[in-house]
């Protein structure tokens, strides 16, 4: 029996690691990027800051920091809802302390008192994973008085290899975040006040964030690994911009003409949040959820 033991162990030693259902979450059985159509990276953004460390090339943008300057870029008009994504492909290796991002902003229009909605990948250390941060700005939070409504991800695959599709999705009344068409996060409107309701523009960005993005600071940006590039391609930004009629229609997550997320993309998001979330601001014991009602509700 010992004898009959060992040989089956055997085998299954031999046999090749598949992922299973701890790693890769299940089909969400809908894809709301194939309803937009991509554009060009000057069809819809324009350079915001380091013209000199920004590149298209073809279909893609690449931007990259080194020890003298980042990049940023922003969206030619605002939105007041729709659907906002890119495929990103991130640099592999030590990138401890610094940010690639796109996310939605009125920081421009309303400083010291602007919203903000982001898609954040936290630069990390050799062998270690990124961490796709997902967060929220109300009203001056983010300004001055940080009340963050952060919620991380490790990745179910590594997004140094490949471009993968990253969107966020924003209706009047919920807030819905994406990868590869799987939501990851869905943010309800609970009250006007823990909600962005005014117009805000498409930006993405790469830079020196070492006070607190790798392991809260503990690793800087280290240059001797420079220039560190993010790679933006398949651009999709519809909706009702700020100059659209009232009537214009806030797009959809759904098939659901009413917008809501199905019962299978529910099953999945859910999936998500209890195999690779890392970090749930509600969750917190250290935050004074006073400042975030919307844990309570």
């Amino acid at each position: 029996m010992a004898l009959l033991y060992l040989s089956l162990l055997l085998v299954l030693l031999m046999l090749p690691i598949c992922p299973g259902n701890a790693q890769w979450p299940p089909a969400p059985g809908y894809w709301p990027s194939s309803r937009f159509r991509s554009m060009s990276f000057y069809q819809g953004f324009k350079n915001l800051w380091g013209p000199q460390h920004q590149r298209v090339d073809q279909s893609a943008l690449t931007i990259w920091l080194d020890s003298t300057s980042g990049s940023g870029f922003k969206s030619v008009k605002p939105f007041r809802s729709g659907y906002f994504g890119a495929s990103i492909k991130l640099q592999p290796g030590y990138t401890a302390g610094v940010i690639t991002s796109f996310y939605l902003s009125n920081g421009e229009a309303h400083p010291g008192f602007h919203d903000e909605v982001d898609i954040e990948f936290l630069g990390t250390t050799f062998g270690k994973p990124y961490t796709l941060q997902t967060n929220v700005y109300i009203r001056g939070s983010g300004d001055g008085r940080i009340i963050g409504r952060e919620m991380k991800f490790h990745l179910w695959f590594d997004p140094t290899q490949a471009f993968h599709h990253y969107a966020i999705l924003w209706r009047p009344n919920e807030l819905i975040f994406l990868v590869d068409d799987i939501p990851i996060r869905r943010y309800p409107r609970k009250s006007a006040a823990t909600f962005p309701m005014r117009p805000m523009w498409l930006y993405g960005s790469i830079w020196d964030a070492s006070s607190w993005a790798t392991e809260d600071g503990k690793y800087k940006a280290d240059y001797r690994y420079q220039p560190f590039i993010a790679r933006y391609t398949n651009f999709k930004a519809s909706g009702c911009s700020a100059y659209s009629p009232a009537w214009c229609r806030p797009v959809s997550a759904s098939p659901y003409r009413s917008g809501g997320l199905t019962r299978q993309q529910y099953r999945v998001m859910r999936w998500v949040q209890a195999h690779h979330m890392v970090y749930n601001y509600c969750r917190d014991s250290r935050r004074d959820h006073s400042l975030t009602p919307e844990c309570r509700i």
